[in-house]
């Protein structure tokens, strides 16, 4: 697929986790700019996110950053009212924000450590996603969010994280047959391991990744008109080498 065959001229997108460069989040935000978007980027990373937002506006991108912890209902909240008060519309939410903390035997698993990936994964998710209701109801917009391939293949040792990204997706499912009747669309990506910097430093050059431009052609397209009566899925994104998308 081709991000530039997608226009989002007129529309206001709200991106979470766009703090680091070479990340997913920052691709996906950049995505839609390039596709017509204004952007509202957030993130934890208050620092980061402002220079994402910079970085935006040098190649035409009309952004705003949002920083806090969308693990806060009122930081969900006012990333959804700063996209009301700065550009006056709301058409998509895509909830990056999240990744894989624990990677490890269960009988290591602290508690900390089982809150930290149930609420960067799923909590964020479903508190952006409450906050933008209404807002989207207004537009008739959608939510995209991230679940992952291990939804559909489980690997060890990754329960908790695995756990919270199939909630992710039962979210997503459910929340699309709860906001169809208002014309909300909710819809996922699962995608496998990313080629970012991140990934790359931890598993090496030979690892069989999943480009960004996948991701973010995934994201869009399901944003999209062209999928303007899909909602529920759980779109899989599996590198190009495994033959199995």
């Amino acid at each position: 697929m081709n991000s530039t065959r997608f226009d989002f001229g007129g529309k206001v997108a709200l991106v979470t986790g766009v703090g680091r460069a070479g990340q997913i989040g920052n691709a996906v935000a950049l995505a839609f700019g390039h596709a017509g978007a204004k952007i509202i980027a957030c993130d934890l990373n208050a620092v980061g996110v402002a220079e994402r937002v910079r970085e935006f506006a040098s190649l035409g991108v009309d952004a705003r950053p949002c920083a806090g912890d969308l693990t806060q209902r009122d930081i969900a909240a006012l990333a959804v009212e700063m996209a009301l008060r700065h550009f006056g519309r709301l058409d998509v939410v895509v909830n990056v924000a999240g990744g894989l903390t624990t990677f490890g035997p269960i009988e290591k698993l602290s508690a900390a450590d089982f809150d930290r990936e149930v609420a960067i994964n799923l909590k964020t998710t479903v508190l952006v996603s409450q906050a933008a209701v209404e807002a989207l109801s207004r537009t008739q917009g959608c939510i995209v969010n991230f679940a992952s391939i291990a939804y559909f293949e489980p690997q060890a040792p990754m329960a908790v994280y695995s756990a919270a990204k199939a909630a992710v997706a039962g979210f997503t499912q459910s929340l699309a047959l709860e906001l169809r009747d208002r014309k909300i669309r909710v819809n996922a990506v699962a995608p496998g391991m990313v080629r970012t910097s991140d990934n790359v430093a931890a598993a090496g050059e030979g690892a069989a990744y999943v480009e960004l431009r996948d991701i973010t052609d995934g994201v869009l397209s399901l944003a999209s008109s062209e999928a303007a009566t899909v909602t529920g899925h759980i779109l899989p994104i599996a590198p190009a080498a495994s033959g199995k998308v």
